[in-house]
């Protein structure tokens, strides 16, 4: 059950539309089950003599008699709305059930306290099946205005109790850093023009796509920019930094052909001039390196960060958890805008589900999430997708949303471990479709049966207490081909699986040789690093630079594909 309370200043505007038959003929039977006097309160829905006009003036009584003390000015934004909604997929109330949670909702929000005879005027209207409006003026018998601070929020509580009550779907309680939700205005200019998400949902994910991708403020206006998107700051009137931002979407207008602009804290909290300085200031800005010794590097130096992020995730750190969530929410953008393939749209969906998870009430300390955010940017200028090792970075992410799920679970942030889970359902799945055909090319890849008990007398000898559940899995013979290419690489087996084995426990691993065989393959070439060191010692001339990566590098549609280097 979710209420959505708002104020204004127009009663007969907001009756007529209650009343109305809706913006798309959507209202049916529109008729008050509730009010502070039932006798009194005129209903235009049932009363063919009843007219908008008597109903907002039974409303606004005592606001007149409070304007007349005031000398004809009217007390600012007295008209408080908050419909209440059921989820989807519950049952219909009936107008008696609606009748008790309008009168339990303006006695929580300190409307109409029970027992209160000098209480705001109130009423509440259904026009559809699975909702109601409550509308009140908010001035009280006595003159006074109500106490509604904190309405919103125990307005949310009492629905949560009447949730329970009535065998409702039990919604997540929110603690004010959810991001605004579109009016029924957007949506419905959203549907108009066939699209799928209004224009602030759609800035909202390239906002964070940018944000993610870029090393500072100014490259972050720049960024968006060049997507088309138009961008007005605001300046200080001393100093001439800028201290706020708006963006509007490419061909989004108004009535009379002007921007529609929307403000970064109203698209999301992080997303304001204020907090998107915290995150960008703790990075090193400094010009990107010609060429990269090691075109693996950028995904092998993430895959240890996002195991630092498990680590911190699992701690009492409170205000480094929270700069890691925050960090591995742009890490999902990036690597989404690096990984090509199939799977690539279910990695889409959970950096945006993981949007709603990666902020809390807690102030996050970014300067501890520094390494983590450093490697995902890394991964925007990364020059190739490597086969095995993206999905080892993916496996690793799995196991950070996992993480973030429990953190935020522990804390009581239901929202944002909802999120989590979600964003961890879409990872497993994108796993999966990517895993399963990789794990096949490695098992038809497997070494000589010599070979493969050599490895096994070596796994034995290094988890002596995982062994035989690590033989029974299934992926045993991928990881069989996995550990011949790490000795081929320069690795001792035995020494190579006692060190991947004590990463993370493997008790609660469901498929402990696909864990290992993951972790092995995020380990780097060391004959390659050793012949590196060897060249870079000699004096060898280095490897011809490689052109800059694009300067842009967010795409304008979840579905485009990374541009041409």
């Amino acid at each position: 059950m979710v209420p959505d309370v708002s104020t204004g200043s127009d009663t007969r505007g907001l009756i007529v539309y209650l009343f109305g038959p809706g913006r798309r003929d959507e209202h049916t039977d529109p008729h008050i089950v509730a009010a502070w006097d039932m006798a009194g309160a005129p209903d235009p829905g049932r009363d063919p003599e009843a007219t908008y006009t008597q109903l907002a003036k039974r409303l606004d009584h005592h606001v007149d008699l409070r304007t007349r003390e005031l000398g004809g000015k009217k007390p600012p934004q007295h008209v408080w709305h908050c419909p209440v909604r059921t989820a989807p997929g519950d049952r219909y109330l009936t107008d008696a059930e609606w009748a008790e949670v309008a009168r339990r909702v303006v006695a929580a929000t300190g409307i109409a306290p029970e027992g209160d005879e000098k209480a705001c005027r109130w009423i509440a209207v259904r026009h559809a099946d699975d909702h109601i409006h409550i509308m009140a003026a908010t001035v009280r018998a006595d003159g006074r205005r109500p106490r509604t601070h904190r309405d919103g929020q125990r307005a949310q509580a009492e629905c949560r109790k009447i949730e329970a009550e009535f065998g409702l779907r039990r919604l997540k309680s929110g603690d004010l850093t959810a991001p605004p939700t579109p009016t029924g205005a957007e949506r419905a200019k959203a549907q108009r023009q066939g699209q799928q998400v209004t224009a602030r949902q759609w800035l909202r994910e390239r906002a964070y796509a940018v944000a993610a991708a870029v090393r500072t403020v100014d490259d972050y206006f720049t960024v968006l920019q060049s997507l088309g998107i138009q961008v007005k700051t605001r300046l200080g009137p001393e100093t001439g930094d800028v201290i706020g931002y708006s963006i509007a979407a490419p061909g989004d207008t108004n009535a009379v052909g002007e921007p529609v602009w929307y403000g970064g804290s109203k698209l999301a909290p992080d997303l304001s001039i204020n907090r998107l300085r915290e995150r960008l200031d703790t990075q090193e800005v400094a010009d990107r390196p010609e060429h990269v010794a090691d075109p693996n590097a950028p995904w092998w130096h993430f895959e240890s960060a996002l195991n630092t992020a498990s680590g911190v995730l699992g701690s009492d750190d409170d205000a480094a958890a929270q700069g890691h969530l925050d960090a591995f929410g742009d890490a999902l953008h990036n690597v989404t805008r690096a990984t090509p393939g199939p799977h690539r749209h279910e990695l889409v969906a959970a950096a945006r589900a993981f949007n709603r998870a990666r902020r809390s009430m807690i102030r996050a300390d970014h300067q501890a999430a520094t390494a983590l955010r450093r490697a995902a940017k890394e991964l925007v200028y990364a020059s190739s997708e490597p086969g095995g090792l993206a999905i080892a970075v993916l496996f690793a992410a799995m196991h950070v949303a996992r993480a973030a799920a429990k953190w935020h679970e522990q804390r009581g942030h239901a929202q944002q471990a909802a999120a989590a889970e979600e964003a961890f359902r879409h990872l497993q799945a994108g796993y999966q479709q990517a895993a399963k055909p990789a794990l096949a090319d490695l098992a038809r890849r497997a070494p000589r049966a010599t070979t493969a008990s050599r490895y096994e007398q070596d796994l034995r000898a290094a988890l002596p207490g995982h062994a035989d559940r690590v033989l029974a899995d299934p992926a045993w013979t991928a990881l069989t081909t996995t550990l011949a290419r790490a000795e081929t690489a320069g690795h001792n087996t035995r020494r190579l699986l006692a060190t991947v084995g004590a990463q993370r426990e493997l008790d609660s691993a469901e498929r402990p040789a696909e864990v290992l065989n993951w972790r092995i393959t995020a380990q780097p070439n060391r004959r390659a690093q050793a012949a590196r060191r060897r060249s870079t010692v000699s004096g060898a001339s280095p490897m011809p630079p490689r052109p800059h990566p694009p300067a842009a590098p967010v795409a304008m549609r979840p579905e485009d594909h990374r541009p041409h280097r």
